[in-house]
């Protein structure tokens, strides 16, 4: 509210300023307002001093003629003075300078409102002088493609170029719109359809949901050896609990990798923790209907051996999340409990468990209970 009381005498200091000139009379008025009376009387003395040769007639016509000249350009200053100085003018003046105290800040409010920004938000200068050169610049150069594709938004190379930036950004939802478009505009390839499959993960928090496995399959059938794709598919059937499909996408992995890949000590690490054994068929591969059957089997059966004669922290994490992963979160708690104890001798593993915690938001459901 203080900025617009500032604004306010701003502009009536500025108009104050255009009009008191206006309102005074000329200094050169003044300084010429002699009364006519003055010039003829003088006028009449050069006569009667000329009557009485006082004066040669030459001279006193040279005089008669420069009073003359004064009386006239006194008759005129007078009258002009009368009209500055009189009733009319001063309405006339009260009047201008309402409708310029009223109409020029209406005005400039107006055409601000049209192509001024009154919606941004304030940026105080100390923010902005904190704030790294860099950060402002990427952020102006996000502002300018946004703007762009908002303007066109058939433009998939755009898109193709913002989802990225989106993704590093922690924007997982917007990236995946991008990504969306991208493979609508440009048409679908792996890359693209693997991408727009890890942003959908990014934003479910690393779970692998449906829709992100439909692009990863579409991404491998396009060119198989998509590593991107194949890694998670390999998570997602890790968290259906078909380790024997996990090991497939894991061993085609490396198998289609240089050995230098970088993603390559990741997915070895992942093939470590993959039970030996368990899950020998696909599960994937039964009737919808008994798929979940299926899983349920392997995961019941699990608690069972881990009840009875306990387990590494990886099976207790695996327990855990394939209870959450299934819907049954009370059941989820209770394994997480139950590993807890059992566990508790182990900082490191307690660790690894109130990493899965946070994950899946347990011991949040939990507290509000």
């Amino acid at each position: 509210m203080a900025i617009w009381v500032v604004f306010a005498l701003m502009t009536g200091a500025a108009v104050l300023a255009v009009l008191w000139p206006l309102s005074r009379v000329p200094a050169t008025a003044l300084e010429e307002r002699v009364e006519p009376q003055f010039y003829r009387a003088q006028i009449a003395e050069i006569e009667r001093d000329a009557a009485r040769g006082l004066i040669p007639p030459r001279e006193a016509e040279a005089a008669k003629t420069e009073a003359a000249r004064r009386l006239l350009r006194a008759t005129g200053t007078a009258g002009a003075l009368a009209d500055a100085m009189g009733e009319p003018a001063l309405r006339r003046r009260r009047a201008v300078s309402a409708i310029a105290l009223s109409v020029v800040p209406l005005l400039a409010l107006a055409l601000y409102g049209a192509y001024g920004s009154p919606q941004l938000p304030a940026q105080p200068l100390s923010a902005r002088l904190a704030a790294p050169q860099q950060q402002l610049d990427f952020a102006n150069a996000v502002a300018r493609v946004e703007a762009h594709l908002a303007a066109n938004p058939n433009d998939g190379r755009g898109w193709e170029v913002l989802a990225p930036v989106y993704l590093r950004a922690g924007r997982f939802d917007d990236a995946a719109k991008a990504y969306d478009a991208a493979n609508r505009l440009l048409g679908e390839s792996a890359p693209r359809l693997a991408d727009y499959g890890e942003a959908l993960v990014s934003a479910k928090d690393g779970l692998v949901p449906a829709e992100a496995r439909a692009a990863f399959e579409k991404a491998l059938a396009l060119d198989p050896a998509t590593v991107k794709a194949s890694f998670y598919l390999a998570q997602a059937a890790e968290q259906e609990a078909d380790s024997a499909k996990a090991r497939s996408h894991y061993a085609e992995i490396v198998a289609r990798s240089p050995p230098e890949a970088p993603w390559l000590p990741a997915v070895h690490e992942r093939l470590a923790k993959l039970p030996e054994g368990e899950g020998g068929g696909s599960v994937t591969a039964l009737p919808a209907q008994d798929r979940e059957a299926a899983i349920r089997g392997m995961v019941e059966g699990l608690a069972a051996r881990l009840e009875a004669g306990g387990g590494t922290v990886d099976e207790w994490s695996r327990l855990v999340r394939s209870y959450a992963l299934l819907g049954e979160r009370t059941k989820a708690q209770s394994a997480l409990d139950k590993a807890r104890q059992t566990l508790a001798a182990n900082g490191i593993e307690r660790e690894a468990l109130d990493t899965v915690a946070r994950d899946f938001k347990l011991d949040a459901v939990e507290a509000k209970r």
